[in-house]
């Protein structure tokens, strides 16, 4: 799995099988009410990098197999938890796009949920895809403790002390100056929290012990900084049509960023340094922890 072609080989099945999942999992639009299943079919499977279920079945690789049965319970935990965390995600941005927060038109490269429904519908889009992810985790096909686990991790990772917080930061701090330290925080919580969450349910899933879910975290908190850093940079330096949605939006929103605050050359050197420490604090997990190390990479190198 260390190289370009097999990573590649790698992502591609992963992601199918996400995407296989998310339509075996979200209600057919074919079930009333209609309209409401269309559009968070719509939302949730309209494209994207699947970042968040890449971490959860990479996470997932690193326990060790025990049985056909217990692999047979990991497989179905590690599904439910790659669609509940991608319901959410997709969730986030349902709302983030809507007038009342960032009031954007663009999403995946296609219109966002309110401008391609209506604002009702999107607001009841993320109402139903949250609601969603929790019930495909109470009802995996897995140890109870496990299913509490995963729930307990989401729910903490999407709320006032996560995604939510983070986000209600992020609108409070337009126009206003952040230090270092108060940017970090904000994205720990509206990027990083559900980012790390992602490997954390990967490894409740593979039944890690605690001091492999500490270091499990050590590569996630590096990870969904990286990612943050680079989405700044991409902001700045990409156009709207190769990022899927509309550049520079956070510059116009005079939004404090990584590189309006550290500048361009910082930023792009950070999440290098971020990349090298999430990928050196998986070493005792070995050749088991090469598709994570691969998506760090992936994370940092991405150009949308």
């Amino acid at each position: 799995m260390s190289t370009v072609f097999q990573f590649q080989d790698w992502v591609i099945a992963h992601s199918q099988r996400a995407e296989s999942a998310l339509d075996r999992l979200l209600d057919s639009e074919k079930t009333i009410p209609h309209r409401l299943h269309e559009a968070m079919r719509y939302a949730a499977q309209g494209g994207g990098k699947r970042i968040r279920p890449l971490l959860v079945y990479a996470a997932g690789q690193l326990g060790n197999s025990i049985n056909e049965q217990a692999d047979q319970e990991k497989n179905a935990a590690l599904d439910a938890a790659a669609v509940a965390i991608e319901c959410i995600h997709a969730y986030s941005l349902v709302h983030d796009d809507l007038p009342c927060m960032d009031d954007d038109d663009l999403r995946r490269g296609r219109p966002t949920v309110h401008k391609a429904f209506d604002e009702a519908t999107a607001l009841l889009v993320g109402d139903a895809l949250q609601t969603r992810a929790f019930e495909i985790l109470a009802n995996a096909k897995c140890d109870a403790n496990i299913r509490l686990a995963m729930i307990s991790a989401l729910a903490a990772a999407s709320g006032s002390r996560g995604m939510a917080g983070g986000q209600a930061i992020d609108l409070e701090s337009v126009g206003k100056k952040l230090d270092l330290d108060g940017l970090k925080q904000m994205h720990a919580m509206k990027t990083g929290a559900l980012l790390s969450c992602a490997t954390a349910l990967g490894g409740i899933a593979a039944g890690l012990s605690p001091a492999q879910m500490t270091q499990l975290l050590v590569y996630s908190e590096a990870l969904g900084l990286a990612f943050q850093v680079v989405d700044d940079v991409l902001d700045a330096t990409a156009d709207s049509q190769t990022l899927g949605k509309t550049a520079g939006k956070d510059a116009a929103a005079n939004k404090p960023t990584y590189v309006t605050l550290m500048g361009l050359d910082y930023a792009q050197k950070q999440a290098k340094t971020l990349q090298e420490t999430a990928s050196a604090s998986l070493k005792e997990f070995g050749s088991k922890s090469a598709a994570l190390k691969d998506l760090a990479l992936l994370v940092v190198n991405r150009a949308k």
